[in-house]
């Protein structure tokens, strides 16, 4: 059994998202006039577009649906306007900073945290990269240390948030006056691809635009109610490398997502979820990368999980889409607010992320309300 201290806890998390908001209908409508000439392929993405649990996304490219009939992320005719590359790249240095400023300043006004008190950035991002990069631009325009450790993780997908969790509780471990302010930006929709191939429109059906902080320390008597972090673990698992891709084309970032991912994840997650649990009973809080419905769908089967344990991710998926590595701060922030609200006493969970590899990312947490943690900690003082 984990023991209560030294309590390494989410203390602080925010959020951000781009102004633009996109429906469904609207880029389905777009796809099908790119797709005029291939019938197929248009009734296939009125199927995926259907199925895929998301409602609403965001956009930080407000040109990505075009005017009128006109997109050049998803032409009608040719390719000689479509955007390359390095314009995709220059949009995501512009529209990033904001971002990630946002959703970092929020994570240390949540955590009631100083900027002079953050000594490790961890940036998080799969979708653009430039140098200086993101975390200096940060350390900047936050007013951190100069001196603060800077750790980047890039083009490691969706996993890479519970990653840098987890790789945040193992500094604090060591260095137990640590604070560390986490940081991951995704602008996913910047690689809308003009292509037919039923990869590039899976794709194109629910990723979506945003950011999200956490900062990540040792509790004290006056956090609130907060997400303290438990054993956890990495894995990849075997014979899946194929399964999930993502290359860099000259119109952006090529993605490719097999149709057998939620299936491998069925074969494989039962004994990766003994080994986390080791022994304990199952949780009755899930945090699940809602990387499509499907997947939710599957780790709800395979662990007989209620409508309400998956109710956080199943909304974020709806509202949002996925937003890669950003995503499980939203399902972690969503369902911390709701048991705020319920007042919920001290309860048991686990968050689940995956990535290309097929990499699994677990991770054992107690939610501890702000009235339990501070007897606990004048219990602990005293003992």
């Amino acid at each position: 059994m984990d023991s209560i201290f030294p309590n390494i806890s989410i203390l602080g998390i925010g959020t951000a998202l781009p102004a633009n908001r996109i429906e469904q209908g609207e880029v389905l409508d777009k796809l099908e006039e790119a797709l005029q000439d291939s019938p197929n392929s248009v009734r296939w993405a009125r199927r995926i577009f259907k199925q895929c649990g998301v409602a609403t996304r965001y956009t930080c490219e407000p040109n990505l649906i075009g005017h009128g009939s006109r997109s050049r992320y998803l032409p009608s005719e040719g390719l000689d306007d479509v955007p390359s590359t390095a314009e995709r790249m220059a949009i995501y240095k512009r529209e990033s900073i904001p971002l990630g400023l946002q959703a970092a300043k929020d994570a240390m006004l949540d955590g009631e945290v100083d900027g002079s008190q953050i000594t490790h950035l961890i940036t998080v991002s799969c979708t653009g990269q430039f140098l200086p990069g993101l975390d200096a631009v940060l350390v900047k325009e936050m007013g951190l240390s100069p001196r603060v450790q800077r750790i980047p993780l890039t083009f490691q997908g969706c996993a890479a948030g519970l990653k840098a969790i987890q790789l945040a509780r193992t500094l604090v471990e060591g260095q137990s006056n640590a604070q560390i302010l986490i940081v991951c930006v995704e602008l996913c929709t910047l690689h809308f691809q003009p292509s037919s191939d039923r990869e590039a429109l899976f794709g194109a059906s629910f990723f979506g635009d945003g950011a999200s902080a956490c900062i990540i320390g040792s509790a004290d008597k006056n956090s609130k109610g907060l997400f303290q972090l438990k054993d956890g673990h990495s894995v990849l698992l075997p014979d899946c490398s194929e399964e999930m891709i993502w290359e860099v084309g000259n119109y952006g970032f090529d993605l490719y997502l097999s149709t057998n991912i939620p299936k491998l994840l069925g074969r494989y997650l039962t004994s990766e979820m003994e080994s986390l649990l080791d022994g304990d009973k199952a949780p009755s809080l899930w945090a699940i990368h809602p990387g499509g419905r499907g997947i939710v769908d599957i780790v709800q089967q395979m662990f007989e999980l209620s409508d309400a344990q998956v109710q956080f991710s199943r909304s974020i998926l709806h509202d949002y889409g996925n937003l890669s590595s950003a995503t499980i701060l939203f399902v972690l922030k969503a369902m911390r607010e709701d048991l705020l609200t319920r007042q919920v006493e001290s309860s048991s969970g686990v968050a689940l992320a995956f990535g290309p590899g097929l990499t699994a990312e677990l991770l054992k947490f107690t939610y501890i309300p702000a009235t339990i943690l501070q007897e606990r900690m004048i219990e602990h003082v005293h003992s």
